[in-house]
């Protein structure tokens, strides 16, 4: 692994400590200060909104300023945030915090690139070893993020106004790390590519639509469970706050751990094998979930879910790169994050609604279509290399 990785990775484990942050604490400050209850997972579908909106902008901002310019501006609007949600605590206006919610998304948008930035700094068939490092952070992410509440308390009385403070410095640290540490790496047109394809082209291709497709709805179940977990825990079965982030950080944590060997696997099971795999484990955790609501059973369908995340998803990213030219990256990969946080925004959305109407066990019966959309992009994908081997 190159210097490039390795400061993309210790730079993420601080920036991306801002979403279980919110993913912890949004559900349950838009609790104490939306007027309507139904809105209370605002905040959390707010970030993702962000995300949706901003990442293919940034791909193409990045593709005529470079990287580097993009990730330290992130930084900057990071520490910006983060000094409006406390401000927004301050004053107790919850349409503030929506706001700074929506800065975090933009920030997590060009966060969601560094993967891309450590695939071009190392040799192919390195791609897959460098996206899972890259997913290493996350378990700093896991940890901290919500651990920021509980620190912050002994710098500001109130419960989640520390945190935020905290998280502003966590964005000075990954600011000066990639100042420092990080070098844009050209990217060079490989001889013969052919005139970039139309966006209907790149959308007709099966191997871009499996990638696309396995990051995208192993985003959205997750995101669709995880938002409604703290709701359906602290809010509707009277766990404490402990119990529940206890829950919370097990699954970002499950998120990620995986990835210490998740990229080897691919390299040597294959994409395919390790999406099935994933909508597996998926099929197991809703089983669990749906069986009882008890505190083991929120643990182990949460811990399953991070685990059948990131199967899928480090499968789509290592994929995706392998399925478009090189004069295409920049446009395939603002298009790829642009499918992928559309449908994390839209579970986001829903879910908290769908909670209040459904109930914990109905919304499992929700995700299975979202499983079933995979299933056919896998089942036509290994059509066509049928078709094509014969």
């Amino acid at each position: 692994m190159t210097k490039n990785v390795w400061v993309l990775m210790i730079a993420q484990a601080f920036a991306m400590c801002a979403a279980p942050l919110v993913v912890f604490a949004g559900g349950l400050i838009g609790q104490q200060l939306a007027i309507n209850s139904s809105f209370a997972t605002l905040p959390v579908a707010a970030m993702v909104i962000g995300t949706a909106l901003a990442v293919y902008p940034a791909a193409m901002l990045a593709s005529q300023k470079g990287r580097k310019v993009v990730f330290l501006g992130a930084m900057v609007i990071g520490v910006l945030a983060s000094l409006l949600a406390v401000y927004s605590l301050q004053i107790e206006s919850f349409s503030a915090f929506v706001m700074a919610a929506v800065l975090v998304g933009i920030v997590l948008a060009c966060i969601q690139q560094f993967r891309f930035a450590a695939m071009e700094s190392v040799a192919v068939d390195l791609m897959p070893v460098a996206a899972s490092r890259l997913l290493l952070a996350g378990i700093v992410a896991a940890y901290l993020g919500p651990e920021l509440v509980t620190i912050g308390q002994s710098i500001h009385e109130q419960t989640f106004t520390g945190a935020f403070y905290l998280l502003a410095g966590c964005f000075v640290i990954a600011f000066f790390l990639l100042l420092l540490g990080y070098e844009n790496i050209e990217l060079k047109q490989e001889a013969g590519e052919q005139v970039q394809r139309s966006f209907a082209e790149l959308l007709s291709s099966p191997g871009i639509l499996l990638a696309m497709g396995s990051a995208s709805v192993g985003f959205a179940v997750m995101s669709f469970i995880m938002t409604a977990t703290p709701i359906s825990m602290h809010e509707l079965n009277h766990y404490s706050l402990e119990e529940t982030k206890w829950v919370i950080q097990s699954h970002i944590m499950a998120m990620f751990i995986p990835s210490l060997f998740s990229g080897w696997l691919v390299r040597k099971l294959g994409f395919t094998n390790m999406m099935w795999a994933g909508l597996g484990i998926y099929l197991v955790c809703l089983l669990i979930a749906y069986w009882d609501q008890a505190l083991v059973h929120y643990w182990s369908a949460l811990v399953l879910l991070g685990l059948g995340w990131n199967l899928l998803f480090v499968a789509g990213t290592a994929l995706l790169p392998q399925m478009h030219q090189t004069n295409e990256s920049h446009r395939v990969q603002g298009l790829n994050d642009l499918m992928v946080f559309s449908a994390q925004a839209i579970a986001s959305l829903g879910s908290g609604v769908l909670l209040l109407l459904l109930g914990w066990q109905g919304i499992m019966w929700v995700v299975l279509p979202m499983i079933a959309v995979q299933v056919l992009l896998l089942l036509n994908w290994q059509r066509v290399n049928r078709l094509q081997t014969a």
